[in-house]
């Protein structure tokens, strides 16, 4: 399948992390989603209950990113793969978890991890 649908830059703050000062004050926390879903069939009737509602899942999304704490990115990185996936429609997701706010006592950009996960049959 070669369709995709992004979404890139969702920033939503969360209180994850493995230190009590993380969960107690919070942080910004970003996600990028890449699903591959065949989009022809909302090509063809130009109607949105065809495809992905992007709103719809920036929401669902943005509950995870906000909602219950985790330790770490990889877990929540599963967390919304497991959203992603929920419509059966999407053959696979590429999800990119960021938090440009980690405590490293070193000057950098950014902290991500990506996972890629598939729908299997059976």
């Amino acid at each position: 399948m070669t369709d995709r649908i992004t979404l890139t830059g969702l920033t939503v703050r969360g209180t994850h992390g493995v230190y009590d000062f993380e969960r107690a004050e919070g942080q910004d926390f970003g996600c990028d989603v890449v699903l591959e879903v065949d989009t022809r069939p909302a090509a063809e009737s130009d109607d949105i209950a065809d495809t992905i509602h992007y709103g719809e899942l920036a929401d669902a999304l943005a509950a995870v990113l906000a909602g219950e704490p985790v330790n770490l990115l990889e877990t929540l990185a599963e967390r919304l793969a497991a959203i992603c996936l929920a419509d059966e429609r999407v053959a696979a997701c590429e999800v990119t978890v960021h938090k440009p706010q980690a405590p490293i006592a070193h000057a950098f950009t950014d902290v991500s991890v990506t996972v890629r996960r598939e729908r299997h049959s059976g």
